[in-house]
C-alpha cells in the first residue's frame, strides 16, 4: 500500500513541475503584456507636436499660425488609449490574482473568469489597435477620393511616435493573444484537480 503511494507521489510529482512552470511562463508574458500596453498607452497619450505654417504675406512679412497635432483630436486614437490602457490594467489584475487568488478559488470559477476577461480584452485591444492603424493609414496617405489630405509630411514626429505607440501595441496584441490561449487551455487541462498530490 504504502509503495503504491510513493509511486503515485513518484509519477505525480513531475505534472505538478510542470504547472508551476507553465505558471511562472504565463506570469512572465502578463509582465510583458503590462509593458508592451503601457508604453503604447503612454507614448499615445503625450504624443503632440506644434508646427508653425505661413497663412499669408503681407509685403515682405508672412503671417504665421501654430497647430498643434494632438492625440485627442481623434477619437479612434483615443479609443486606442483607452483600449491599450485597460489591457495594461487587466494584466495587472491578473498577475495579482495568480500569484494571491488561488486561495479564494470557487469550484474553478477563478479559471473560467479569467480566460472570459482574457478573451475580452484581447478583442477591445484588438478593436482599438484597428481603429488607430485606419487613422494612421489616413494620416500618412490621405484619400484623394474623398479629398482628405495627408498631415505626417507636415507632423513628421507625431507621426513616428503614433507609430511607435502602434508596433508596442501589436506587440502587446500578440502576447494577448497567447495569453488567452494559455487561460483555455488551463481551463480545459483534464484532470486538473490530479495536480494536487494528496
Amino acid at each position: 500500500m504504502n509503495n503504491s503511494r510513493v509511486n503515485n507521489v513518484t509519477m505525480m510529482s513531475p505534472r505538478k513541475t510542470k504547472g508551476k512552470r507553465s505558471d511562472w511562463v504565463l506570469l512572465c508574458l502578463r509582465l510583458l503584456a503590462v509593458l508592451a500596453t503601457a508604453s503604447a498607452t503612454i507614448v499615445m497619450a503625450l504624443n503632440k507636436q506644434t508646427k508653425s505654417f505661413v497663412i499669408a504675406t503681407i509685403g515682405n512679412n508672412p503671417v504665421k499660425i501654430s497647430i498643434t497635432a494632438k492625440f485627442h483630436h481623434t477619437p479612434a486614437f483615443v479609443f486606442f488609449v483607452i483600449a491599450n490602457g485597460n489591457a495594461c490594467l487587466h494584466n495587472l489584475v491578473m498577475i495579482a490574482v495568480d500569484l494571491f487568488g488561488s486561495q479564494f478559488d470557487y469550484k474553478g470559477l477563478r479559471l473560467a473568469l479569467i480566460a472570459i476577461l482574457d478573451m475580452m480584452v484581447m478583442a477591445l485591444a484588438a478593436a482599438g489597435d484597428g481603429a488607430a492603424t485606419f487613422m494612421s493609414e489616413l494620416g500618412k496617405n490621405g484619400n484623394s477620393h474623398a479629398r482628405w489630405d495627408k498631415i505626417c509630411d507636415k507632423f513628421e514626429a507625431y507621426c513616428h511616435r503614433g507609430g511607435g505607440a502602434l508596433a508596442a501595441s501589436f506587440a502587446g496584441i500578440l502576447l494577448l493573444l497567447i495569453i488567452t490561449g494559455m487561460s483555455i487551455i488551463k481551463l480545459l487541462k483534464p484532470n486538473r484537480i490530479n495536480d494536487i498530490v494528496p
